[in-house]
Order: structure tokens, then C-alpha cells, then sequence
């Protein structure tokens, strides 16, 4: 591929096509307008809305008006599972969030990143996974190409830039595992 690049300008290339672009700029209005101001118990239209735009989102989940979604389309939501107030959806590539998943207030999930060997800074995602019954806590940050196993919790502000394990506490930054989430029978 270098071959076929040089002598051209790969610094003023755009990293999405033009039809991404406009998609985005029409889902940013549509945001801006009619997602962003709606009050709290307007959760039907908000899904109604990432719905409209592609998003996959099962049923009874919940959204919250002041989530940011990049790209609606690369979404996927099981049943019962919410994004919390402030959740940063950087969805560049797919994101898919399994059932009965909370990822709370404050959160980033960030599927998109650049090659710092790369002599023009390139721009690359890769997809993030989040299994059933996992808990992503406050202010957590979720890299791209990372898998959340199922039942794990990323502690508050953990930092998650590598695979974390099914049934499995986890937190820090870098986020390690710290002990196995055991469930207690009620």
C-alpha cells in the first residue's frame, strides 16, 4: 500500500467516507434537536431514535439523553441494559453491549484510536464487547478492541486497555483483575 500512497498527501486524506461523514452530520443535527433535549422520562424516543439510525437495541434498555453516540449504526444493546447519564459512545467501530449490562455515569467507550508508529498518525478501530450481566462502573474507560467478559465489573475510573476477564472484579489503571465476582443467592 505505500507503494500506491507515495508522493500523495495521506495527511489531508479523510479516515471515513463521505457518505460516513454526511451520516454523521445528519445524525448530529437529529441529536442536537430532537435526542439531546428530551427529559428523562422520554427513554421510548431516544431508543426510537438510535433505532432510526441503525442502532441495534433490545428490549427494556435504557438510554439517557446526555449519552454521546458517534455513530448510531456501529451500536448493539441486549435486553435490559442502560447507558448512564454522561456515557460517551465513540462507536468507530462496532460496540456491542450484551444483556442486562449497566455501564454507568461518566463512562468512555472508545473504539477508535491512531497508530502512533505510523508517519501520518492513521486513524484505525477496532470493535469493543461487553458481556451479559457485566457492570462497566463510573467513569471507566473502555479501549479499542477490548472484550469485557461476562459478569465482570470494571471498578470507578478503571482503565481498560486489554481483555478483562468473565466473572471477575477488575479495576485500576491499568485495569488488572482483583478478585472473582461471586454472586449470593437471595
Amino acid at each position: 500500500m505505500s507503494d500506491i500512497l507515495e508522493g500523495v498527501d495521506t495527511y489531508s486524506r479523510p479516515s471515513f467516507s463521505l457518505k460516513n461523514r454526511l451520516k454523521r452530520l445528519v445524525w448530529g443535527i437529529v441529536y442536537a434537536v430532537f435526542y439531546r433535549p428530551t427529559p428523562r422520562p422520554m427513554n421510548g424516543w431516544r431508543v426510537f431514535l438510535l433505532r432510526f439510525f441503525g442502532a441495534k437495541i433490545g428490549a427494556g434498555s435504557t438510554v439517557k439523553s446526555s449519552i454521546r453516540v458517534w455513530a448510531p449504526w456501529n451500536l448493539e444493546m441486549g435486553d435490559y441494559s442502560a447507558l448512564g447519564e454522561g456515557v460517551n459512545v465513540y462507536s468507530m467501530a462496532k460496540i456491542t453491549i450484551g444483556n442486562k449490562v449497566t455501564v454507568s455515569q461518566g463512562s468512555h467507550l472508545c473504539a477508535g484510536t491512531h497508530d502512533y508508529t505510523s508517519k501520518n498518525f492513521q486513524l484505525y478501530a477496532e470493535p469493543i464487547t461487553i458481556g451479559n450481566d457485566a457492570w462497566v462502573c463510573t467513569e471507566c474507560f473502555v479501549g479499542p478492541g477490548v472484550t469485557i467478559g461476562e459478569g465482570a465489573v470494571i471498578g470507578a475510573r478503571g482503565v481498560a486497555t486489554k481483555d478483562m476477564p468473565a466473572w471477575t472484579v477488575c479495576a485500576g489503571n491499568p485495569c488488572k483483575p482483583i478478585k472473582p465476582r461471586v454472586m449470593r443467592d437471595e
